[in-house]
């Protein structure tokens, strides 16, 4: 099953800095499979950007909507974009910068 790849850029607005919201995204993105990564932005909200199959980003997507524990999940927003194909797993960037 070779499902074509998509990219999404995800944009998590509510309490989701300082809850561990970073780590349970990439662990949450990692165990899909997906590439990409997740940080924190100036204004309080988390960014991610996922590659893989739709489907499970989509499944990453229903997860942010959760949150872990101490989050509170105000809105999430998903932008569909085509893959760059160049982030080889998920990771955690701590600085606010798109190289």
């Amino acid at each position: 099953m070779n499902e074509p790849r998509t990219a999404a850029e995800i944009v998590v607005e509510g309490r989701v800095q300082g809850v561990g919201f970073r780590d349970y995204v990439q662990r949450r993105a990692a165990a899909l499979g997906l590439a990409g990564f997740v940080m924190n932005l100036k204004d309080g909200r988390v960014r991610a950007r996922a590659e893989g199959p739709r489907a499970l980003i989509e499944e990453l997507v229903r997860e942010l909507e959760k949150g872990p524990p101490l989050s509170r999940v105000a809105q999430v927003s998903v932008r569909w974009l085509p893959p760059t194909g160049r982030y080889a797993s998920f990771g955690v960037r701590y600085a606010e910068f798109e190289p």
